[in-house]
């Protein structure tokens, strides 16, 4: 059986990652491709748990808060990702490692070779096919954050620390050319979605 692909979306608060993901994921099975798609922190039962922790208590050393998300993130590898993949199924991941070195590197200050030492451990290699990296202005994003019912930790952080996230995953993006592509998130949701999809076709092998 053939592998399945992984694709993940990444950016800032107001993205519009959560609804994206949902829709390529429904596309994808609608089409004939059977796909699964998850969250992060979250995605199996006991990084669920530690996604509770992490937007709602705190606040945390940066340290102690990437290990949280590492260990979040190598539960919902072995749960739920790695599996899946395994039986060629697709999964769509809303966040993933990328969003780490943003909101703890760069928004916190934690230490770019601490972050690369927790994913080498954590990740045991596994790297989305594509990373799709929904960018727009910080203060869109926020604005359109304020409207959700129940705002967590992150979202409270200023906007100084908001444009160090936005400024990692451009960066990231930069640096990895063949992994991550950078989508336009200021334009409407159907737009937005018709680019994933033209993006997705070019560059994930079917």
């Amino acid at each position: 059986m053939r592998r399945g692909r992984f694709i993940t979306l990444e950016g800032g608060e107001g993205a519009g990652k959560s609804t994206q993901a949902r829709r390529l994921a429904a596309t994808l099975a609608a089409s004939g491709q059977p796909a699964l798609v998850t969250r992060e922190p979250g995605g199996a039962p006991g990084a669920e748990k530690i996604r509770a922790l992490l937007l709602f208590d705190g606040p945390w050393d940066p340290v102690a808060e990437a290990m949280l998300h590492f260990a979040a993130r190598r539960e919902h590898l072995a749960r739920t990702i790695r599996p899946a993949l395994e039986a060629g199924i697709w999964v769509v991941c809303d966040r993933f490692a990328d969003s780490t070195l943003a909101y703890q590197g760069a928004g916190q200050g934690l230490d770019r070779t601490v972050w690369r030492t927790l994913a080498d451990v954590a990740l045991d290699g596994l790297w989305p096919d594509l990373t799709l990296i929904l960018d727009l202005p910080v203060e869109t994003g926020m604005a359109r954050a304020a409207g959700r019912s129940v705002a967590d930790r992150y979202e409270s952080l200023g906007a100084a620390f908001h444009e160090r996230v936005r400024a990692s995953f451009l960066r990231t993006a930069a640096e990895e050319p063949q992994r991550c592509a950078v989508l336009d998130a200021a334009r409407d949701a159907e737009t937005i979605f018709a680019d994933i999809l033209a993006t997705v076709r070019a560059r994930v092998p079917a």
